[in-house]
């Protein structure tokens, strides 16, 4: 029997993007039908330039869009994602981004690694993986976070703010998503503090990482800051010994 898998692709001003990133997404989904019942989410936070027009106007099968009424970012719309799949049966749960940094290419060996584990992580940063055309200040930024994340919350792993993902619903339904604070992409290192302080199984996976060849980044300073703000808080928490498992 096929997985039933749920592709959520959160947006906000991407028009430049959405179109040829569905396009690519839909002939995977495609060519692995045998194996994986693959929906789509798209969640926009009201993009004004008409990113949620252009992506339901490509008419596309098992497609399903939710609008915000605002610019909620990235967190919450990654909630609200969970918790449609979950209502709605889906085994597993894709993280992907819009832009075509996240390749579809890459997915079929994800989502075999996400059978046999709770959480995939499409990493950059180890043996295979690879980032092309990011400027010198935006690997620093990634480097550091991650390296500050591993070490502040003892989290073994090389690419915690990679947002290409694979999440089981075993793991979905344990997330305490009422303590999930971050919204930009503070989310991605929360999500893998409580999936491993849960024992949840965690692997990471090579990946090619494209830097966006339209639109605009949404990477801002008060992203990083909420980010390590996270990071330093729940970093104190677990040398207090003040972190439980649920």
């Amino acid at each position: 029997m096929s997985s039933k898998v749920l592709i959520i692709i959160p947006t906000y001003n991407e028009a430049a993007n959405i179109c040829r990133q569905l396009t690519e997404l839909n002939l995977v989904r495609l060519q692995i039908a045998e194996n994986y019942a693959i929906t789509f989410l798209h969640i926009d936070d009201s993009s004004p330039d008409g990113t949620a027009k252009l992506a339901s106007e490509m008419e596309l099968p098992n497609f399903t869009q939710i609008i915000n009424a605002r610019k909620v970012g990235l967190g919450p719309a990654y909630l609200r994602g969970f918790a449609w799949g979950v209502a709605h049966d889906f085994d597993l749960f894709i993280e992907i981004d819009a832009d075509g940094s996240h390749l579809a290419s890459q997915l079929p060996a994800l989502l075999t690694q996400g059978l046999s584990h709770d959480l995939v992580i499409g990493a950059r940063w180890i043996p295979g993986g690879k980032i092309e055309n990011w400027p010198w200040y935006r690997r620093v930024i990634s480097k550091l976070g991650t390296a500050y994340a591993s070490k502040a919350l003892g989290l073994p792993y090389q690419d915690l703010t990679s947002g290409y993902r694979v999440l089981s619903r075993n793991l979905i339904q344990s997330l305490d998503l009422e303590t999930i604070s971050t919204k930009g992409y503070g989310f991605q290192i929360e999500i893998a503090f409580q999936a491993h302080l849960n024992g949840f199984s965690i692997i990471e996976v090579p990946i090619t990482f494209i830097e966006r060849s339209a639109g605009q980044s949404k990477m801002s300073f008060g992203i990083v800051l909420e980010a390590f703000k996270f990071i330093t808080k729940r970093g104190f928490q677990r040398s207090l010994k003040g972190i439980y498992r649920r």
